[in-house]
């Protein structure tokens, strides 16, 4: 199950939330986009969390996806249990699509809520040519000088 809901659009970009649930029936989510989409995606996950009818064992969350050298790996980011601790906030941890979430071990229902950011070349193009101007402007660090202590 996954839902979306448009939030913002800015010209060349749209962010929408995200939002998925595992359980013992359906134990894995893969979030992907059209090949050929040409846009930058970003999945960030903010909420990992336990859902009416949780049973209190432990749940553990792992996404799949890729590392920096196109490798497949997979990684545990949430163990849950309803006793102890129902609820973890990710805060932005990002994503890059495609990537699949997997109930690792437990019944569920587990929920991950976040949102999806799609930036267009054209915007992309627009923020690198504006943080490279902002990084001209940042004044460099200058060395301490030592003043001599009076005795």
């Amino acid at each position: 199950m996954a839902a979306f809901l448009a939030l913002e659009s800015r010209g060349a970009g749209l962010c929408s939330v995200f939002g998925c649930e595992l359980t013992a029936g359906a134990r894995s989510y893969t979030f992907q986009v059209d090949e050929d989409d040409d846009s930058e995606h970003v999945l960030a996950l903010s909420m990992v969390c336990l859902t009416d009818g949780a049973k209190d064992e432990c749940n553990v969350v792992e996404v799949v996806g890729r590392d920096r050298q196109h490798q497949e790996i997979a990684v545990p980011v949430a163990n849950l249990k309803l006793s102890c601790q129902p609820v973890l906030s990710l805060g932005d941890f990002r994503l890059q699509v495609p990537v699949t979430f997997h109930l690792k071990s437990g019944s569920g229902p587990v929920c991950l809520t976040g949102r999806h950011q799609i930036l267009h070349r054209r915007a992309l193009s627009e923020d690198e040519e504006s943080e490279e101007e902002e990084e001209g402007e940042i004044a460099p660090i200058m060395p301490a000088k030592k003043q001599r202590r009076r005795q």
